[in-house]
């Protein structure tokens, strides 16, 4: 009985957290155009859904937060959309596949090498302000280069083309917006992981549950 409550509460937790995710996705702080591509903030309740519930949760959340993102770039696109929504595919089947990839595999990722890194440090003898930093930054760190670099393996001639650039010169625009866009993004997420990860620890007590 009392683990189909604890269920039912990871469960809600759960739920209560992507609510979250979606509302983000659907507001100007959480999704935020720009010319070329969409800076997000919609990364940050994935890491702490799984700081505080677990890798399983996280990954769960990182899809959510991936739907979000390909909805976004389907109705409302940018020029490298063809890279987030299957739907925007400019090379049939193949290029579909490789956007699902990109707009909800690697942002899966974020929640569970968010959760995982979470309980490694835990187990360890690293303080709880300095784990929530390092597991705020790195995942932040993880959705920009898992998504940049796959843009970069699976789309180099699409995204030359929608630059306007020769495909030597993708490499050196990959790493700009990963200094750029991704520095930043990961270091505000270190902010506000640590901040928001201490408060809602010691409000709630939540036990990670490894799964």
């Amino acid at each position: 009985m009392k683990s189909n409550k604890k269920d039912t509460r990871w469960m809600v937790a759960v739920a209560m957290m992507a609510a979250i995710i979606i509302l983000l996705a659907n507001t100007p702080l959480g999704m935020i155009p720009l010319p070329v591509t969409k800076a997000t903030t919609t990364h940050i309740p994935v890491i702490l859904g799984a700081i505080l519930l677990g890798p399983l949760a996280g990954g769960i959340l990182g899809g959510v937060f991936g739907i979000c993102s390909m909805l976004s770039n389907t109705f409302t696109p940018a020029l490298t959309s063809f890279a987030f929504s299957p739907f925007l595919s400019t090379t049939g089947l193949s290029g579909a596949v490789k956007a699902v990839w990109i707009s909800v595999g690697c942002r899966v990722l974020i929640g569970v090498v968010a959760g995982w890194l979470w309980i490694a440090l835990s187990k360890g003898k690293v303080n709880e302000w300095a784990s929530l930093s390092i597991v705020g930054f790195v995942g932040s760190m993880v959705n920009t280069v898992f998504v940049m670099g796959s843009i970069f393996v699976l789309f180099t001639q699409q995204y030359a083309q929608a630059k306007a650039v020769a495909m030597e010169a993708v490499s050196g625009l990959i790493l700009g917006t990963v200094l750029m866009n991704g520095v930043p993004e990961a270091l505000l997420a270190m902010v506000l992981v640590a901040a928001i990860g201490k408060a809602l620890r010691k409000v709630t007590m939540t036990k990670v549950q490894v799964a």
